[in-house]
Protein backbone atom coordinates (compact mmCIF):
# COMPACT_ATOMS: atom_id res chain seq x y z
CA UNK A 1 0.00 0.00 0.00
CA UNK A 2 1.26 3.63 -0.71
CA UNK A 3 2.18 5.72 2.06
CA UNK A 4 -1.42 8.06 2.93
CA UNK A 5 -3.96 5.10 1.13
CA UNK A 6 -5.53 4.67 5.48
CA UNK A 7 -8.40 2.43 5.48
CA UNK A 8 -10.46 4.01 8.43
CA UNK A 9 -14.25 2.15 8.34
CA UNK A 10 -16.97 1.68 10.22
CA UNK A 11 -17.94 -2.11 11.48
CA UNK A 12 -20.59 -2.73 8.82
CA UNK A 13 -17.94 -0.82 6.01
CA UNK A 14 -18.89 -1.60 2.82
CA UNK A 15 -21.93 -3.77 3.54
CA UNK A 16 -24.62 -3.71 1.41
CA UNK A 17 -28.07 -2.89 2.14
CA UNK A 18 -29.48 -5.82 0.27
CA UNK A 19 -28.62 -9.40 -0.63
CA UNK A 20 -30.40 -11.31 -4.05
CA UNK A 21 -31.82 -14.34 -2.82
CA UNK A 22 -34.14 -16.61 -5.54
CA UNK A 23 -37.69 -16.43 -4.98
CA UNK A 24 -38.12 -19.65 -4.93
CA UNK A 25 -35.58 -19.70 -1.67
CA UNK A 26 -37.42 -17.25 0.14
CA UNK A 27 -39.39 -18.11 3.13
CA UNK A 28 -42.79 -17.12 5.32
CA UNK A 29 -41.76 -15.28 7.84
CA UNK A 30 -38.39 -14.12 5.74
CA UNK A 31 -37.66 -10.64 4.65
CA UNK A 32 -37.90 -8.84 0.83
CA UNK A 33 -37.77 -5.43 -0.28
CA UNK A 34 -41.29 -5.23 -2.17
CA UNK A 35 -41.67 -1.79 -4.22
CA UNK A 36 -38.74 -0.37 -2.49
CA UNK A 37 -39.90 -1.19 1.32
CA UNK A 38 -38.20 -3.65 3.20
CA UNK A 39 -41.16 -6.53 4.39
CA UNK A 40 -41.41 -9.32 6.44
CA UNK A 41 -43.18 -12.24 4.66
CA UNK A 42 -46.96 -13.21 6.37
CA UNK A 43 -48.13 -15.39 2.99
CA UNK A 44 -46.34 -17.13 0.36
CA UNK A 45 -47.84 -19.20 -2.47
CA UNK A 46 -46.20 -20.75 -5.79
CA UNK A 47 -48.36 -21.21 -9.47
CA UNK A 48 -47.95 -24.20 -11.41
CA UNK A 49 -45.41 -23.79 -15.09
CA UNK A 50 -47.56 -23.31 -17.68
CA UNK A 51 -46.71 -24.69 -21.32
CA UNK A 52 -43.63 -22.39 -21.89
CA UNK A 53 -43.40 -20.43 -18.20
CA UNK A 54 -42.02 -20.43 -15.20
CA UNK A 55 -43.55 -21.09 -11.90
CA UNK A 56 -44.71 -18.13 -10.14
CA UNK A 57 -44.22 -17.00 -6.58
CA UNK A 58 -47.12 -14.82 -4.87
CA UNK A 59 -45.78 -13.04 -2.11
CA UNK A 60 -47.58 -11.26 0.22
CA UNK A 61 -45.41 -9.15 3.13
CA UNK A 62 -45.92 -6.64 5.69
CA UNK A 63 -43.68 -3.15 5.75
CA UNK A 64 -41.67 -3.61 8.96
CA UNK A 65 -41.90 -0.07 9.89
CA UNK A 66 -45.64 0.82 9.22
CA UNK A 67 -47.23 -2.49 9.25
CA UNK A 68 -48.79 -1.65 5.24
CA UNK A 69 -49.57 -4.37 2.80
CA UNK A 70 -47.50 -5.04 -0.24
CA UNK A 71 -47.70 -8.17 -2.77
CA UNK A 72 -45.75 -9.13 -5.38
CA UNK A 73 -45.33 -11.86 -7.99
CA UNK A 74 -42.18 -13.23 -9.64
CA UNK A 75 -40.73 -15.89 -11.48
CA UNK A 76 -39.47 -18.39 -8.96
CA UNK A 77 -36.33 -18.58 -10.76
CA UNK A 78 -35.98 -14.98 -10.51
CA UNK A 79 -33.84 -12.86 -7.50
CA UNK A 80 -35.11 -10.72 -5.26
CA UNK A 81 -33.34 -8.52 -2.91
CA UNK A 82 -33.34 -9.24 0.63
CA UNK A 83 -32.84 -6.30 3.64
CA UNK A 84 -30.09 -7.19 5.33
CA UNK A 85 -32.38 -6.63 8.66
CA UNK A 86 -30.59 -6.06 12.06
CA UNK A 87 -32.11 -6.63 15.53
CA UNK A 88 -30.10 -4.64 18.51
CA UNK A 89 -31.68 -4.72 22.40
CA UNK A 90 -30.65 -1.60 24.08
CA UNK A 91 -31.02 0.40 27.89
CA UNK A 92 -33.74 3.00 28.02
CA UNK A 93 -31.58 5.65 29.91
CA UNK A 94 -33.52 8.77 29.19
CA UNK A 95 -36.37 10.14 27.02
CA UNK A 96 -35.25 13.47 25.86
CA UNK A 97 -37.49 15.43 23.15
CA UNK A 98 -39.40 12.93 21.91
CA UNK A 99 -35.77 11.06 21.46
CA UNK A 100 -35.27 7.75 23.36
CA UNK A 101 -31.57 8.09 25.01
CA UNK A 102 -30.37 4.42 24.79
CA UNK A 103 -26.93 2.57 25.93
CA UNK A 104 -25.57 -0.92 23.87
CA UNK A 105 -23.95 -3.80 25.86
CA UNK A 106 -20.79 -1.83 25.32
CA UNK A 107 -21.70 1.06 27.41
CA UNK A 108 -21.81 3.34 24.02
CA UNK A 109 -25.08 5.96 24.65
CA UNK A 110 -27.18 7.03 20.91
CA UNK A 111 -29.64 9.77 21.09
CA UNK A 112 -31.12 9.70 17.56
CA UNK A 113 -33.86 7.32 17.71
CA UNK A 114 -37.57 8.76 17.96
CA UNK A 115 -40.25 7.59 20.36
CA UNK A 116 -42.94 5.04 18.18
CA UNK A 117 -45.61 6.25 17.61
CA UNK A 118 -48.90 4.68 19.14
CA UNK A 119 -49.41 1.86 22.18
CA UNK A 120 -45.44 1.11 22.21
CA UNK A 121 -44.25 4.70 22.39
CA UNK A 122 -47.31 5.52 25.23
CA UNK A 123 -45.99 2.17 26.71
CA UNK A 124 -42.08 3.37 27.04
CA UNK A 125 -42.89 6.68 28.06
CA UNK A 126 -45.50 5.62 30.75
CA UNK A 127 -42.92 2.41 32.09
CA UNK A 128 -40.50 4.94 31.65
CA UNK A 129 -41.93 7.87 34.00
CA UNK A 130 -42.67 5.09 36.41
CA UNK A 131 -39.01 4.80 37.05
CA UNK A 132 -38.76 0.93 35.59
CA UNK A 133 -35.62 0.02 33.74
CA UNK A 134 -36.52 -1.07 29.70
CA UNK A 135 -34.56 -3.24 27.26
CA UNK A 136 -36.06 -1.63 23.97
CA UNK A 137 -35.74 -3.37 20.91
CA UNK A 138 -33.89 -1.39 17.77
CA UNK A 139 -34.76 -2.87 14.21
CA UNK A 140 -32.25 -1.60 11.17
CA UNK A 141 -33.20 -1.81 7.72
CA UNK A 142 -32.38 -0.49 4.90
CA UNK A 143 -31.32 3.46 6.08
CA UNK A 144 -34.49 3.28 8.60
CA UNK A 145 -34.51 2.22 12.13
CA UNK A 146 -37.28 2.17 15.05
CA UNK A 147 -38.02 1.08 18.21
CA UNK A 148 -40.33 -2.05 17.81
CA UNK A 149 -40.55 -3.76 21.07
CA UNK A 150 -39.67 -3.37 24.98
CA UNK A 151 -38.91 -5.41 27.82
CA UNK A 152 -38.58 -5.31 31.29
CA UNK A 153 -34.70 -5.49 32.57
CA UNK A 154 -34.11 -8.48 34.70
CA UNK A 155 -33.47 -7.71 37.74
Amino acid sequence: MADGDDFTGGADAGASKTYPAQCSSLRKGGHVMIKGHPCKIVEMSTSKTGKHGHAKVHLVALDIFTGKKYEDICPSTHNMNVPNVKRTDYQLVDIDDNFLSLMDDGGETRDDVKVPEGDLGKEIQEKFDKGEQLMVTVLKAIDDEMAIACKNMPK
